[in-house]
């Protein structure tokens, strides 16, 4: 993984000899594990269930992360990240509206001429 991310951080690098420098990943999975257990259940019951295939995703990219490689899209990482924080906060995808602060709880502005003592130092 060192030095995949070394050949990736060389200027004059040449494309060819990328192919050769990057390590090949290999995801050793122990099938008695609890989480892997779970996950083969709930993905058999439900093909189309983005949660699982959310989760598995995150086993995997912090699998590579824990390795020392870097992700492709980390974007998409930290997106699942998120969904998964929303999921185990029992939080909507929908944001509910913040009640709008009242104008009587603001603080009236200072006057201008305060403002301009400041400029008046020069």
């Amino acid at each position: 993984a060192n030095m995949e991310r070394i050949m990736k951080a060389q200027a004059l690098r040449d494309s060819s000899m990328s192919t050769y420098m990057v390590s090949k990943k290999t995801l050793e999975i122990n099938p008695n594990h609890p989480i892997v257990i779970e996950l083969t259940k709930r993905s058999e019951a439900d093909k189309s269930d983005k949660t699982v295939k959310d989760l598995i995703h995150l086993l995997y990219d912090t699998a590579l992360l824990t390795s020392g490689f870097s992700l492709e899209d980390p974007s998409a990482y930290a997106g699942r990240i998120h969904r998964m924080i929303k999921l185990g906060l029992a939080l909507d995808d929908e944001p509910e509206p913040v009640a709008d602060a009242k104008m009587e709880d603001v603080p009236p502005l200072e006057s201008s001429s305060a403002a301009s003592k400041m400029e008046e130092v020069d």
